[in-house]
């Protein structure tokens, strides 16, 4: 039988299963996410002494955007996609050819996990791909699709990739299933509420993007690699942009609301500076308090970090320290430039933050955006107070370029904090202490919480227009063009 009349005969067979689940079989989510035409299998004709019509998994390249790409989609028609030791050959064949050929690696989970009837073989393959994972972490980008239940130990490959991408209903990660929990805690669970896009997506953070059907999942995979390199070793593609790199944004010079304590969007002013006004969220439904995105100045991939006033005052706090800190780490290790927009008031203060491990969680982020070689530009927008001015990229960190606009505090703390403590007894012993304390918060403000001082200091380069910002941000990249250090740096660890 020919290739191609195998490769039809799987498929056909393959329909049967999955379409009646509302589910693609392997081969139509291939297509799906590669150019059309462009895929060409590898190790078809391999199979096993339990499926000698070929394994539960369908692995080869392809192009998107017409650069190279491997891939593997795994075939849950057969054996419920289930990892034994041909499964585990096919998959590390195809990671080790991206490897070599320093190409994008996309993984499509569809799998009920080990293949009980091959006993500890079939863990040894498990450890094999995860040991590649790791190999491959921070050379060329993994991302995961999650389509199908990803059990046991077939959620911890998809967890050291940079990106996982998870469809509602149909795809779930978890350790063990509903039964299993049950019995150890009695706890009755769907699969969905388990592991589904509610419980990764925005609970745990597992997963970076949660996506209403297969169509949508592979669109957002096509479109996220059109801000990434191909490896460490190269940059990310460059863009052709009609959008005037030199235009003043007005609107932004009266946006920030005149109470200090007013929230605001920081992606409004994300859409007003980048190219198109056009950005690619990560991890957008977890950790909302942190805006981690990808956006172009001057047709170059950025990648952006900015506090969110609107979620908790925009302070830091475990899940947004580690959201931050995982994204910078990838950025660097891929040659993605970092803009940082801060509007901090500080770190979420609690007991359940402080036993969580706060302090490790920011160290994260501070050691991430230390190690950094990527051009670095940060603007502080409004608050930057205390440790947390310092975690958000500050310049003795080692940011390349520093702005503010005239709406910044960069101080200890804020005023009325400040203020309790600097004035204690004068505060207790005034007539009208309301009216006192609002005439010293007030000179506090003056004297302290504006960018002055720090640009006095050299710790910041320039006190900015609003409206110049995407001006000047583009200009500082432009600048810092030639601070690169392409090949391997880091990992990516999942913090």
């Amino acid at each position: 039988m020919s290739d191609e009349n195998l490769a039809e005969k799987r498929d056909e067979r393959a329909k049967k299963v999955q379409h009646p689940k509302g589910k693609l079989t392997a081969y139509e989510r291939i297509h799906l996410v590669l150019d059309e035409g462009s895929f060409s299998e590898i190790d078809e004709n391999v199979s096993s002494e339990a499926n000698p019509d070929g394994e539960a998994v369908i692995t080869g390249s392809g192009t998107i955007h017409g650069r190279p790409v491997y891939i593997y989609s795994e075939d849950f028609s057969i054996m419920g996609g289930s990892l034994g030791e041909i499964v585990a050959k096919k998959i590390l064949r195809v990671m080790d050819l991206a490897l070599e050929a320093r190409a994008p690696i996309i993984g499509i989970k569809d799998s009920g996990g080990a293949r009980i009837q091959e006993g500890i073989s079939s863990l040894y393959g498990y450890a094999q791909i995860f040991k590649k994972n790791v190999q491959a972490s921070g050379k060329i980008p993994q991302i995961s699709v999650i389509v199908g239940p990803s059990a046991g130990g077939a959620v911890y490959s998809p967890a050291l990739t940079d990106f996982i991408f998870q469809v509602k209903d149909i795809g779930q990660l978890y350790v063990t299933g509903p039964a299993v929990v049950k019995t150890v805690t009695g706890e009755d669970v769907s699969f969905e509420e388990l592991g589904g896009i509610e419980a990764h997506g925005t609970l745990s953070g597992v997963s970076h993007q949660i996506c209403e059907d297969e169509q949508q999942a592979f669109d957002e995979v096509r479109y996220l690699l059109s801000f990434l390199p191909q490896s460490a070793d190269q940059k990310p593609p460059v863009f052709i942009t009609e959008d005037d790199t030199e235009k003043n944004v007005d609107l932004l010079d009266s946006f920030i609301p005149e109470n200090r304590n007013q929230p605001y969007d920081m992606n409004d002013i994300i859409n007003n500076i980048v190219d198109d006004g056009e950005q690619y969220p990560i991890h957008a439904n977890f950790a909302l308090n942190i805006i981690t995105t990808l956006a172009r100045f001057n047709g170059n991939t950025v990648g952006i970090i900015g506090n969110q006033p609107l979620e908790v005052a925009g302070v830091l706090d475990i899940n947004a320290s580690e959201k931050a800190a995982r994204f910078v780490r990838f950025c660097d290790a891929f040659n993605i430039p970092l803009l940082t927009l801060v509007d901090v008031p500080g770190f979420l203060p609690g007991v359940e933050q402080e036993h969580g491990g706060i302090i490790k969680s920011g160290a994260k982020l501070l050691y991430a955006y230390s190690e950094a070689t990527v051009a670095r530009v940060c603007v502080v927008v409004r608050k930057a107070y205390g440790g947390a001015y310092i975690v958000m990229d500050s310049m003795g960190l080692g940011a390349d370029k520093l702005f503010a606009w005239p709406s910044a505090e960069i101080a200890v703390m804020g005023a009325e904090g400040a203020v309790d403590i600097i004035h204690k007894r004068e505060i207790k012993e005034a007539s009208d202490k309301d009216a006192f304390k609002a005439k010293l918060v007030d000179e506090y403000n003056e004297k302290f919480s504006n960018p002055d001082i720090a640009a006095k200091l050299g710790l910041i380069d320039k006190i900015i227009k609003p409206s110049e910002t995407r001006k000047v941000v583009t200009e500082a990249f432009k600048e810092l063009v030639n601070k690169t250090n392409l090949g391997d740096k880091h990992g990516n660890i999942p913090l």
